[in-house]
C-alpha cells in the first residue's frame, strides 16, 4: 500500500536548522509531484514547498523563500525539506504529500492531493 513516512522534526532554538525526510513506497514516485505542508494549532493548512516529478522546478511559500530548499531524489523514492534560519512561527506539524499531474488549485494549494504522511512536528524555541 501507499505510504509516505516524515522523519527529521524536532525541537530546536531560533536561528537552528532542520532537514526533513519523507520516505516514500507503493507508488510511481517518480512520476508525482511532491509537497510539503504544514499545519500549526488553530491554523490552517498551508503549502510550504513544491517540486516537480524531475526535481526542474520548486515553488516557495513567502515565508519560508531564502529560507528553505525542497529536493528530491527519485532513485531512493525520498523527498527532503532543508529549513535554515528557522523562526518560532515555524513551529508546526509538517506534512509531505504526493499529487498526480498539474494542480488547478494553485502551486501551493493543498487540495487534490493523492496521498499524504502523518506528518512530524517541528517546534521552534525563541
Amino acid at each position: 500500500q501507499v505510504q509516505l513516512v516524515e522523519s527529521g522534526g524536532g525541537s530546536v532554538q531560533a536561528g537552528g536548522s532542520l532537514r526533513l525526510s519523507c520516505a516514500a513506497s507503493g507508488y510511481s514516485f517518480s512520476s508525482y509531484r511532491m509537497g510539503w505542508f504544514r499545519q500549526a494549532p488553530g491554523k490552517e493548512r498551508e503549502g510550504v514547498a513544491v517540486i516537480s516529478t524531475g526535481g526542474a522546478s520548486t515553488y516557495y511559500a513567502d515565508s519560508v523563500k531564502g529560507r528553505g530548499t525542497i529536493s528530491r531524489d527519485n532513485a531512493k523514492n525520498t523527498l527532503y525539506l532543508e529549513m535554515n534560519s528557522l523562526r518560532p512561527e515555524d513551529t508546526a506539524m509538517y506534512y509531505c504529500a504526493a499529487r498526480s499531474g498539474y494542480n488547478p488549485y494553485g502551486i501551493l494549494s493543498d487540495r487534490g492531493y493523492n496521498y499524504w504522511g502523518q506528518g512530524t512536528q517541528v517546534t521552534v524555541s525563541s
